[in-house]
């Protein structure tokens, strides 16, 4: 009769320990969820402050700390609203692969589409000095370093085929 019910004590620790696992991982889907809903919101509310820069020139002169002395004035404006576009557009590719909506080597894909134009590569080279500050270990400062790379390797590219210039490196983790 007592192994009986040594066996039933077996069970029973095994269903709890079955019970405390997945309670552990139901924890930590809850986390992460929690984690991407909080990006996407922070994204939609970046997006919206951008959206108004774009619309009022005076706005935009506060969210844009783009140097843009060397230009003629008259171009400001209109220079200070494409950069504010870029930083959309690069906000947008950076967040759809910190979502897990693509992986890298279609982020880098979306970003080398990005990088033909002129104006997003002169934005990016306008902000070089901003990417500067970032731990160099983290997600935006890998990505960083990818869109220079792809930058370097569309500069010294020779062929009309923009498409396939720049392996996407290896995702490093």
């Amino acid at each position: 009769m007592s192994s009986g019910i040594r066996g039933l004590g077996s069970a029973a620790a095994a269903g709890l320990a079955f019970a405390v696992g997945a309670l552990a991982l139901l924890t930590a889907q809850q986390r992460n969820d929690n984690e991407l809903r909080l990006r996407v919101e922070q994204q939609r509310l970046h997006f919206q402050l951008l959206s108004k820069a774009m619309d009022d020139p005076e706005l935009a002169a506060v969210m844009s700390t783009v140097d843009l002395s060397a230009e003629p004035v008259e171009t400001h404006t209109s220079l200070r609203r494409q950069y504010l576009f870029a930083n959309a557009l690069y906000t947008n590719v950076l967040q759809t692969y910190l979502t897990g909506n693509v992986n890298w080597q279609e982020m880098h894909g979306h970003v080398r589409v990005l990088c033909q134009s002129r104006v997003f590569r002169d934005y990016w080279e306008a902000t070089r000095h901003h990417r500067r500050s970032l731990d160099e270990s983290s997600d935006e400062a890998r990505v960083g370093r990818m869109v220079d790379n792809l930058v370097h390797d569309l500069d010294e590219s020779d062929t009309e085929e923009w498409w396939v210039v720049g392996e996407p490196p290896a995702e490093q983790i």
